[in-house]
């Protein structure tokens, strides 16, 4: 009986097993769990050691940004850089962002950056773009030029111009007006800017070729004006010949065009300067230093003094007039009645009797004055 139970169990063991595969399998993987179970009941959780808070000193992670998710359990639906202006006061939300996507400023021309405060007080302006083809790049609003020992020679009004006219206009002002004021006594004070930029043809002509003034690149000059009131003009004829033709010089250098008195009807009363290009750098400078004009114009005669003799030339000129109204036929007064009769020749009368009776005298002709022969006249 003993025999046949143990038969049995033996049987129904044998079936129930898995296959030797499985069973070497599911083993492995048993005995690797029970490893680590068994290692880590072994093991006290108060030897693990934890990672210490960040310090605020710390420099930033180079990858921070990107290895932070950004659904995390304490920022969910949170920026990236949230944390960060949490952490910089005085700062509004999202302002970061808006300073990490503002476009980055324009690069300075080397004109610019040359043309500093210290050679002229000249903000830059936004550039113009038409009418046409008006406006320019690169251009500035000349308010001052700043001398080498601080001061300031106004522009008035202030100048609308091209980096390139200003510096031109700067260098002028500092160089050879300065000097020249020099010699007239007093410091310059102040440049007559007379016009800048304007959109307009030459000479203010409709449908004439585009000026240098609507290009920015030109300035009209009256004059400047002295730190004790004086003005200087210089198409001013009383203003001395050496003083004008200095400048005339001087201008001619700096710019490539400049137009004064006798260059046309357009500049009689200021100059025009500007820097236009041309083939070859040709350069155009018509201005003529006049002299002062005379203070009696030659071709009017001088004023006859009071004292001065009677002339003889009058007197006769009035005698002579007199006798011709003496000697001019019927200015007597004699009508044609009052003039005498011719009377025949005797000889004629004595042949006339002798061949023939004498016939009646025909009546004497109506004798009328000139005032009624006139009346006749208008009447027919």
């Amino acid at each position: 009986m003993v025999s046949a139970a143990a038969a049995t169990i033996a049987l129904s063991w044998l079936m129930a097993a898995p296959p030797a595969a499985a069973r070497s399998r599911d083993g492995g993987q048993a005995q690797t769990r029970a490893a680590t179970e068994s290692a880590v009941r072994r093991v006290p959780m108060a030897a693990v050691p934890l990672p210490q808070p960040r310090p605020d000193t710390a420099p930033p992670r180079a990858g921070a940004k990107a290895a932070a998710p950004a659904d995390s359990a304490d920022g969910a639906g949170k920026p990236p850089n949230a944390e960060k202006e949490a952490r910089e006061p005085g700062k509004e939300p999202g302002e970061a962002n808006r300073e990490a996507k503002a476009p980055p400023a324009p690069q300075l021309s080397a004109c610019r950056q040359a043309l500093t405060e210290e050679i002229a007080i000249a903000p830059s302006i936004p550039p113009i773009k038409g009418p046409g083809a008006c406006g320019g790049d690169d251009l500035v609003r000349l308010e001052a030029v700043v001398l080498p020992d601080k001061r300031r020679v106004a522009l008035t009004p202030a100048a609308t111009m091209r980096c390139t006219m200003a510096t031109a206009v700067a260098n002028w002002v500092r160089s050879d007006l300065v000097p020249l004021a020099a010699r007239l006594g007093s410091p310059i004070a102040a440049l007559d800017n007379y016009d800048s930029y304007q959109c307009r043809g030459r000479n203010n002509i409709a449908g004439a070729q585009m000026s240098e003034h609507g290009r920015a690149n030109a300035l009209d000059v009256r004059g400047f004006k002295l730190a004790d009131g004086r003005m200087i003009e210089l198409t001013d004829r009383t203003q001395p010949r050496d003083l004008r033709e200095t400048v005339l010089h001087s201008v001619c250098t700096y710019f490539t065009t400049v137009l004064g008195p006798d260059s046309d009807w357009y500049h009689e009363d200021h100059i025009h300067l500007d820097l236009a290009e041309r083939r070859s750098n040709y350069r155009i400078c018509q201005w003529d230093v006049l002299d002062p004009l005379p203070k009696v114009a030659p071709l009017m005669p001088a004023v006859r003094p009071d004292d001065a003799p009677p002339r003889e030339t009058a007197e006769a000129d009035e005698a002579g007039k007199g006798e011709k109204a003496a000697a001019r036929p019927g200015s007597s007064g004699a009508t044609e009645a009052e003039k005498p009769k011719a009377e025949p020749a005797p000889s004629d009368a004595a042949e006339a009797d002798e061949t023939e009776p004498a016939a009646p005298a025909p009546p004497p002709p109506a004798v009328h004055s000139k005032g009624s022969k006139k009346k006749h006249k208008s009447r027919s």
